[in-house]
């Protein structure tokens, strides 16, 4: 296995240049981590998996491949595997030739082969099918054929590119489970690509956040989402999404966010008064994630002491917790609350803020003053 450094890695197409769709990408994977990039479409993920493959040409900066600078190194010259959304199995052949074309290729002996694909097929619970054809198999299967495709090579790194996106719901957590447990097995270098943050969040050791052909942030699953570093992050990471409300830094009567309808006035600690002070009479945005919006009336921690009122516009029991969804007057507000008891939609509801898990963000979406 081999660790992967990207120094300043951009792409831009068309003979101009006015099309980049990979800003200098700076990022250090270290010798088996499993990274995730995510962001939304286009935000230029997969452009930078496919350089790191060879795929795409870099148009400027360095990538390493261990301590091999490999920019004008072809794809198959690069010790890596790579599976895609799109199983791209050979229809005619078996899970057993399948797995074996590209040792095949590369002349191994019949029994080195057959004690890989063996070997593979048993980590991924898949050696009960290896005489069938891909179309006897669930989609699950195909996917996990596709896996170990890569993993007979023993490439020096695994590259994925949104492999779970042809599986339906219930298959998608099953197998990123079992990527994650392979992941852990075979102390593998791994770079995965995906638009699903709650995947990125679920298995990555470190997680980069990409839009717009920028990164984000570079940081752990848990602290991506409680210090997100902009407001770009804050709503992307987390599931259902940071509200946002905006509204201004007030000084009368002590440090206190006021929401640009008045309808939330909210007194700050005295961290984050101390960070807020500079952006006094500033516009700013408050976040706050669903769960740490409450019912006023029902159970909340005794940090929770900010409140407002909403127009409860639809309220979603989910068996374990209950999505409740109001609207002010310049603001939309989710919330996130143990079963209880709630008014029906249509009707007013007031809810209460935890003052120790607010969110702050100035003008050019930057995070300041998060206690």
């Amino acid at each position: 296995m081999a660790s992967v450094r990207l120094e300043g890695v951009r792409k831009v197409y068309g003979d101009s240049g006015a099309q980049v769709a990979v800003h200098g990408v700076d990022l250090e994977i270290r010798n088996g981590e499993f990274v995730v990039l995510v962001g939304p479409s286009g935000c230029g993920k997969s452009t930078t998996l496919r350089m790191i493959a060879g795929l795409e040409s870099i148009s400027a900066g360095k990538l390493w491949i261990g301590d091999r600078l490999v920019n004008d190194v072809s794809p198959k010259d690069r010790d890596i595997a790579m599976v895609f959304q799109s199983y791209a199995l050979y229809p005619h052949m078996s899970v057993f030739e399948n797995m074996a074309f590209a040792l095949k290729l590369k002349k191994l002996p019949a029994a080195e082969i057959d004690k890989r694909v063996r070997a593979a097929a048993e980590i991924l619970d898949i050696s009960a099918v290896l005489d069938r054809t891909p179309k006897q198999l669930s989609g699950g299967q195909r996917q996990r054929v596709a896996v170990g495709r890569a993993i007979v090579r023993q490439p020096q790194v695994f590259l994925f590119d949104e492999p779970l996106s042809n599986l339906d719901a219930k298959l998608r957590v099953q197998t990123r489970r079992e990527i994650s447990k392979l992941h852990r097995q075979l102390g593998a270098t791994m770079i995965y690509v995906t638009h699903d943050q709650v995947e990125a969040m679920t298995m990555g050791d470190r997680i980069v956040v990409l839009d717009k052909g920028r990164v984000q942030q570079i940081d752990t699953p848990l602290n991506l989402y409680d210090h997100p570093a902009n407001r770009f992050v804050a709503g992307f990471i987390g599931s259902p999404s940071m509200n946002f409300i905006e509204g201004r830094v007030s000084s009368d009567n002590g440090i206190r966010f006021v929401a640009r309808d008045g309808e939330v006035s909210i007194p700050l600690t005295a961290e984050q008064g101390r960070r807020l002070q500079p952006l006094a009479g500033k516009d700013v945005a408050l976040g706050v994630r669903p769960e740490d919006v409450y019912v006023a009336t029902g159970p909340k921690p005794s940090s929770a002491t900010a409140e407002a009122t909403v127009q409860l516009e639809s309220v979603e029991p989910m068996g374990n917790e209950i999505f409740l969804h109001g609207r002010g007057t310049d603001h939309e507000l989710t919330a996130r609350v143990a079963p209880q008891v709630v008014p029906e939609a249509g009707q007013p509801v007031r809810v209460a803020f935890d003052l120790a898990k607010l969110h702050f963000f100035d003008g050019e979406g930057r995070a300041v003053g998060t206690a």
